[in-house]
């Protein structure tokens, strides 16, 4: 009986063990060639995707955004933010510089994500969700024309925005929260200096940003106890003021901002 019982037991450790055997590669393939026959693409509709640049800089003492006129339906004549639709074997940023490059002629930035809109009345075409791609940057830089898919193209003050199509309001909106929150945590602002500057020159940097003056003292009190800037040991007229020392960005010490 305990011989019996024995070789009972080893049935079942040998039945527990055949199932723990993982399936082999080739029948795993299998199984996935099956079902991608199975799947149908037209069982689902699909929604077009587009992609937006936001493109700010300073410029006269303001925060400005550039904007193309649209050439054709919808909203046609109207500004709106640099974009396009997405190719089928085209990725996400690859297009958003073809679409910054095709409508303002701007080539060669850095371009970061910023967040997706996927509200489904957005564009009157079709079901249309943009992922916007967001750049700080020097706008003497750029050489500016307006391409196949514009009219025109030209810097406005976020603050005094044109009627704008689509639900490029919001988006701008959007991005202007999130550029104010990140001056908290990360070293943004820098982007939109020349490599060297004052630290009258960095505040305005931050009034602009945030629409408000700020208190010098505090401010500076701040910006020297992170160490992210280091002094050049050169000097700059500001007006009728005693020369303001030069700083530049210390990328060393970026973390502790």
């Amino acid at each position: 009986m305990e011989e019996q019982s024995e070789a009972t037991g080893n049935g079942i450790n040998n039945v527990q063990s055949l199932r723990e055997v993982p399936i082999k590669s080739s029948e795993h393939a299998q199984r996935n060639s099956d079902e991608a026959r199975q799947y149908d693409v037209n069982q689902y509709e699909r929604p077009s995707v587009t992609v937006d640049v936001l493109m700010m800089s300073l410029r006269q003492r303001d925060l400005q955004i550039l904007l193309i006129k649209r050439r054709s339906w919808p909203y046609e004549n109207m500004w709106a933010i640099p974009g396009g639709f997405v190719n089928i074997n085209e990725s996400l940023e690859a297009a958003a510089k073809r679409e910054l490059q095709e409508e303002t002629g701007v080539q060669d930035v850095y371009l970061e994500q910023l967040y997706t809109f996927g509200d489904p009345g957005r564009d009157p075409r079709t079901r249309v969700i943009t992922v916007v791609y967001f750049a700080l940057l020097d706008s003497e830089r750029l050489q500016l024309r307006a391409a196949s898919d514009a009219t025109d193209v030209d810097w406005f003050s976020v603050y005094e925005l044109p009627q704008l199509a689509f639900d490029h309001q919001e988006i701008i909106e959007y991005a202007l929260n999130r550029l104010r929150n990140k001056l908290e945590y990360t070293t943004i602002a820098f982007n939109l200096l020349p490599e060297q500057f004052t630290l009258r020159e960095l505040q305005w940097v931050y009034e602009i940003i945030l629409h408000k003056k700020l208190d010098k003292r505090n401010f500076r009190k701040k910006i020297v106890s992170t160490n992210i800037l280091e002094d050049t040991g050169a000097k700059k007229m500001e007006g009728t003021h005693r020369p303001a020392r030069l700083y530049r960005f210390n990328p060393a010490a970026e973390h502790k901002l």
